[in-house]
């Protein structure tokens, strides 16, 4: 007899155990003659020593499969132990798998292109109006990336600019006063890892959430860093970043130039950014447009109105200058 101990480290053991322990019971039963133990992420096991090399290969591949899809079924349980490739899932220009499987694939044009870019460029600009996708698309890259392991870890920040509300009157301590300015970037880590796994990321860094300020004076090497929200930046904070990218990382930064929370006197660092770097070998510059908006129809419907409602004030503006002129005259 033969013990054998069998470590799950890539998958999410909550997915990878199923409901109940569902899981390691069906293969429980489907492995009769040995005796097993799980506990955590260890599993171990005790019989001839072939049948625990073959018990430790099964399990591997279904560690992979959950891994790379989020999911872990009772057929594919049966298929894999019983020698069949599980049943195919359409992989056709799938990102990733986020929760329960669910894949997450671009829905539009220019969310391929930014996936096309992020492929063949080290810098990526993507620009547009909000609800367009740009920084849920960024974050299945970077989780991509981490996954199939062509990067150690992954760098999300944001620029803690103040849109109404003071940060010294938000309750907590400075990391309570912060995370409100994070949450959406929380939110799509969440809808794209397992819960149990993304915490044991976010305890060893290896998914780094900070805000702009804290960026400085770093380098940062075999990572995928997204700086979201970049409209915000002053042309300070933007230099500082973008020479924040160290050997075998890669960048996405994300902005709408309509949605600048800066002082008026201020200029945005994403906006001089544009304007110096466009052209540059090695970044590529996605632009999304209204007609990119996946959220919602009636937010598409929101950003027309918002925008006839600006031109109608600058047309109103500079028709009023026109007249001041003239009565100059």
């Amino acid at each position: 007899m033969n013990e054998r101990t069998v470590i799950i480290d890539q998958a999410d053991p909550q997915t990878f155990y199923g409901v109940n322990n569902s899981n390691i019971s069906l293969i429980r039963n489907l492995f009769p003659k040995l005796r097993m133990a799980a506990r955590g992420n260890v599993i171990k096991v005790i019989g001839e020593d072939h049948e625990t090399a073959v018990f430790e290969e099964k399990i591997k591949e279904l560690e992979r499969y959950a891994t790379k899809f989020n999911k872990l079924t009772e057929d594919v349980i049966i298929d894999i132990i019983k020698g069949e490739p599980p049943r195919e899932v359409n992989a056709q220009g799938v990102i990733i798998y986020g929760q329960s499987g669910r894949p997450i694939a671009p829905r539009n044009a220019n969310q391929s292109k930014m996936v096309g870019s992020f492929a063949k460029n080290d810098l990526t600009f993507a620009l547009g109006p909000a609800g367009t996708g740009k920084t849920y698309i960024a974050i299945a890259l970077a989780v991509a990336a981490l996954k199939n392991k062509s990067c150690k870890r992954i760098i999300l920040s944001r620029p803690a600019v103040e849109a109404g509300e003071k940060l010294g009157f938000l309750p907590g301590d400075m990391k309570d006063k912060i995370d409100p300015y994070l949450r959406p970037l929380y939110d799509a880590l969440e809808d794209m890892i397992p819960q149990m796994k993304l915490k044991e990321y976010m305890e060893s860094d290896t998914i780094q959430i900070a805000p702009l300020a804290f960026m400085r004076g770093r380098t940062l090497n075999d990572a995928v860093i997204i700086l979201d929200e970049a409209q915000n930046t002053t042309k300070h904070q933007m230099k500082m970043f973008l020479t924040r990218l160290g050997m075998n990382s890669r960048m996405i930064i994300t902005g709408d130039a309509t949605q600048i929370d800066l002082p008026r006197s201020v200029q945005s660092g994403l906006l001089q950014s544009l304007r110096i770097l466009r052209g540059v070998e090695g970044i590529g510059i996605i632009e999304y447009e209204k007609k990119d908006i996946v959220r919602h129809p009636l937010v598409q419907r929101i950003v027309d109105a918002y925008e006839a409602r600006e031109k109608k004030v600058d047309d109103e503006f500079e028709q009023g200058l026109a007249r001041s002129k003239a009565e100059q005259i």
